[in-house]
């Protein structure tokens, strides 16, 4: 595996809870560096990114703090530019989900020059494919997936260069159990390859993962973008939208473990972490823990 490069990016402006702006250094106290390293990884944390304030203010044309959103964006696809140049692993500590925009923009941007094949797997309990239009809310948070697939603000589907910045069937989307009305629509629309708690449910979580992951070879950069509220809230309270219902303990290290044997993780986020909503910081230790299964760690010695 690369070398890897942790950099946060303290933020909540495209969130709908405050606290976001502690999700990175939650995840340090609970020890994601030493973890990591310990498995014999490679592991050098870049600090933080820095960005604008919350403005706290209201919606403008159905968008919160667009021009927040766009500034912190910016950061980060420089930050991922910058790791994905020097051969490392990019891994985004968040703030709220709106910073895929950036991270996934800089990585598709990457494998386009490298011509690489790239994968977007998006675990999340919500669809985040609404627009200014569509949002109930406003916040961006609900947007990112719609900012990837060309549809937004130009500063955002345009952030890395051409638009849209992946195609639909280069997202999988995994847990969702959260979508607003008009959202349906646009993801019907889209033609996004979704794999709900319903399928989930009906067929598992190895079929899932299985058919989440078909198509994933030696030439694909696989991107993970890992909101965590993707995990069932009844045991990951530290998030600011949660919805009851997703996957379990055992099912969420299975996904993670499932991705590690593809052998081609190549970037990833860590989103909406709020420590504001968690109790003894134990969504971070929980989350520190899948990652480390997503990281290659295993109860046996597994052939992959």
């Amino acid at each position: 595996m690369k070398p890897i490069t942790l950099f946060g990016a303290p933020t909540d402006v495209g969130a709908s809870t405050r606290g976001c702006t502690m999700g990175p250094e939650a995840l340090r106290i609970a020890d994601i560096v030493p973890a990591l390293a310990r498995m014999g990884l490679d592991v050098r944390d870049a600090g933080n990114i820095a960005g604008p304030v919350n403005p706290l203010a209201p919606p403008v044309q159905g968008l919160r703090h667009l021009d927040e959103v766009v500034a912190w964006n910016r950061g980060v696809f420089d930050a991922s530019t910058r790791v994905l140049e020097e051969g490392r692993m990019p891994v985004l500590l968040g703030g709220d989900h709106c910073l895929a925009v950036g991270s996934v923009s800089a990585v598709a941007r990457h494998c386009r020059l490298a011509g690489r094949k790239l994968v977007v797997l998006w675990l999340d309990a919500h669809a985040d494919a609404n627009i200014g239009s569509s949002t109930p809310t406003g916040n961006m948070h609900g947007m990112p997936v719609a900012c990837l697939c060309g549809d937004g603000p130009v500063p955002l589907t345009m952030l890395g260069g051409q638009a849209p910045a992946v195609l639909p069937q280069e997202i999988r989307q995994v847990g969702i159990r959260s979508v607003d009305a008009q959202e349906k629509l646009r993801l019907h629309a889209f033609g996004l390859k979704v794999f709900d708690m319903r399928f989930i449910d009906e067929y598992g979580m190895r079929q899932t993962m299985e058919q989440a992951l078909a198509g994933v070879d030696d030439d694909t950069h696989l991107h993970v973008s890992f909101d965590v509220d993707f995990i069932d809230s009844a045991i990951a309270p530290g998030v600011g939208t949660m919805v009851l219902g997703g996957p379990t303990y055992r099912e969420t290290q299975l996904c993670m473990e499932m991705i590690a044997d593809t052998g081609r993780l190549s970037s990833l986020d860590v989103m909406e972490l709020n420590p504001a909503c968690d109790v003894r910081n134990e969504t971070a230790r929980l989350v520190v823990d899948f990652l480390e299964s997503l990281f290659g760690k295993s109860t046996l010695l597994r052939a992959r």
